[in-house]
């Protein structure tokens, strides 16, 4: 973990170097979760989640009550703090390698978010290659963004709402063959521009590929206002956390998440 702070803060000297804004960076846990009221959407399913299959995936901001989401609603409020003063809507979350834990720090964000009061929060699997979102979720089949790329589906048609008030989740039902080539077509960027502009007080979150197994997510990260990058703590050798921090040089970076982190208190949180 040390090692890992360190190229963070060497990264963050050398941003200062550029004339760019300072990062956040924080650490957040995984568990438990449930418990919505009734909510009215027009097209878009409502699906009840299993808070069971919720506790098993770590989904832990679904339930207001569960202490443990404490930390992604201090994370939550750093994120938009910074997007807010930047007049930022859209938020990549990615990481350097795989089985850091990006889905699951992007799901409890997006679920923080909508519990705040003045924001909606809409959750995107742009991970064509490995989606995860539906299955960390437990959603049952139906429409989803494999659809709406096919052109058989509207966006409205593939929403879910989770039963948690002013969260829409677009899943991705399986990969999508050509992944980059199709994240870099004309279909996606009006896509994006569409989820960013329809709903002025509407955060979109994308969870993104891992930034060093492909160039899924350097072809989408253009598009998007910022980024957050989860770093699995001893996951993440210092060559990856500089290559990664390399291919983010162009892109607003607001934070870099220490996840799995061996925690020294309950809530604790490294700046």
């Amino acid at each position: 973990m040390e090692q890992i702070k360190h190229v963070i803060e060497t990264a963050r000297q050398n941003v200062h170097g550029l004339g760019m804004p300072d990062q956040l960076t924080g650490t957040a846990g995984g568990a438990p979760a449930h418990e919505a009221g009734n909510f009215s959407y027009g097209q878009t399913r409502i699906v009840r989640l299993d808070p069971k299959h919720l506790d098993r995936h770590r989904i832990v901001a679904f339930n207001k009550s569960n202490p443990l989401s404490v930390s992604f609603d201090m994370l939550r409020t750093q994120v938009l703090n910074r997007m807010e003063a930047e007049g930022w809507r859209t938020l990549a979350v990615t990481s350097p390698t795989p089985g850091c834990g990006k889905t699951i720090v992007a799901i409890n964000l997006a679920m923080s978010i909508a519990h705040h009061t003045g924001k909606t929060a809409m959750l995107a699997d742009f991970d064509l290659r490995k989606p995860a979102i539906a299955k960390s979720l437990g959603l049952p089949p139906g429409k989803s963004l494999n659809d709406v790329l096919d052109g058989e589906a509207t966006l409205a048609e593939a929403l879910v709402n989770p039963g948690l008030h002013k969260l829409v989740v677009l899943p991705t039902s399986k990969p999508v063959p050509k992944s980059a080539e199709m994240l870099s077509s004309r279909k996606v960027e009006s896509l994006i521009q569409d989820m960013r502009n329809r709903y002025e007080e509407r955060i979109v979150i994308f969870d993104l590929p891992p930034l060093l197994v492909a160039d899924d997510a350097l072809t989408v990260l253009p598009r998007v206002d910022c980024a957050l990058m989860v770093v699995g703590n001893g996951m993440v050798s210092r060559a990856e956390m500089e290559e990664s921090l390399h291919h983010l040089h162009a892109t607003n970076l607001v934070g870099t998440v220490l996840n799995k982190a061996e925690a020294r208190s309950k809530y604790y949180y490294h700046y």
